[in-house]
Formats: structure tokens, sequence, C-alpha cells
């Protein structure tokens, strides 16, 4: 996982101020930011993330923030795995780029509840292998690079509504999309100019107004 610097920022809750990192502070609002590559440690910490937040038997979407430049296909299917296993709904959103397993995992939102930013673009095509090692070694790693985009097809045909062969056609060279182009072809079911209202609990107006209607 990238170095940076984590900011912090003070949260307010009935039992008063506490300090937290931006993610932690995300997390509670049932919000996950992918901002990274996917590899095995960023897939862990999603998986782990979604498992909490599903554990807490809410009924609110949980929203998944993508700004990913690909990565690893194993590590993506086990957060693909884990998005369909849990009970909470899953909405994705699309900030900046989403690239080849970011853009399978955008798809994978739950249906109707999928959406890109305005300017994001999101980039499909087939996996690649290392290309080292000994002979009886690539034809494993080719095997595998087989076995992997079969595994993405199906995930991608079922979540855009595409033809495989159309699918198959298409990311045989990288397919770029605008966020327009994104909703075309099934990858998201909108372009959004503003976020949805945080899935936070209901303010104390709110429950107020609740009591005095009871």
């Amino acid at each position: 996982m990238a170095s940076f610097l984590v900011p912090n920022v003070i949260a307010t809750s009935p039992r008063g101020d506490r300090v937290l990192d931006v993610y932690s502070h995300l997390l509670a609002e049932r919000v996950i930011y992918l901002g990274t590559p996917l590899d095995a440690d960023v897939a862990n910490v999603l998986v782990a993330q979604l498992l909490h937040l599903d554990a807490t038997g809410s009924d609110r979407d949980i929203q998944l923030y993508i700004n990913c430049e690909g990565g690893d296909p194993s590590a993506m299917l086990a957060v693909y795995d884990t998005m369909r296993f849990i009970r909470s709904d899953v909405a994705t959103f699309c900030i900046g780029q989403a690239v080849s397993v970011g853009a399978v995992l955008l798809a994978a939102g739950a249906a109707g509840k999928r959406a890109a930013l305005p300017h994001a673009r999101v980039i499909l095509h087939q996996p690649a292998a290392q290309g080292r090692g000994t002979i009886p070694d690539l034809i494993l790693q080719a095997d595998e690079v087989v076995r992997v985009r079969d595994s993405l097809e199906q995930i991608l045909v079922a979540h855009t509504g595409q033809d495989a062969e159309r699918l198959r056609r298409d990311t045989d060279r990288d397919l770029v999309l605008t966020a327009e182009g994104a909703r075309e072809y099934g990858v998201v079911d909108q372009v959004v100019m503003q976020a949805p209202p945080l899935p936070g609990p209901p303010s104390v107006e709110a429950g107020r107004a609740q009591a005095a209607s009871a």
C-alpha cells in the first residue's frame, strides 16, 4: 500500500469530539474509498471494511468510491466476492478513473446504484501475463491468464448486459470510456454532479419530528 500522509479530522458525537484519521471517519459514515492500485494488502483492508460494515446490521447502503488505476485480478476477485456475499447493498462511484480491475468493481455495484462523476474515465482491457520464467512456467501463466480473463468477462457480462463476444472484441485493446460512455456501455447507471447524502444517523430534528408524529 502506498505511503502517504493521512489527514486527521475532528468527529463530533454525543460523547464529545474525537480526532480520527479521515478514512476512519468515512468508515463510520459507511463510506469506503479506494484510491490506490489494488493489491493483496489493499484488498484485505477493503474486505475487512466491507465485513465490518455489514456486521453492524444496518440496512443502509455502503458507499464505495473508486479512483483506481488497476491492479491484481485475484485481489479484486476477493473484494468482488465479498461485495456479493454481504447483505448490504454496495453503491459504487467512480472519481477520476477506474481502470481494469477498478472498472470491474465499479460495474459490480448494486443495480441502479452505480455512478460516475462527469470527468471520470473508465478503461476496460484484458489481463496480461508477467512473461517471465521457463517455457513450462509461461504455459502455466498463459493458462491462468485465460482463466482469469474468462472470470472477468463473465462478471462484466453479468453486470453490464453486454454480449460476451462484443465485450471480448472491445477489450482486445484498451477500451476508454467517458463517464457518459460508461453509462451507455452499462458499467454505471448514471452520471452524477453532486454526492448523495451521507448515510449517517437521522438528525436530532428528524428524530423529534418522527416522535411528534407517532
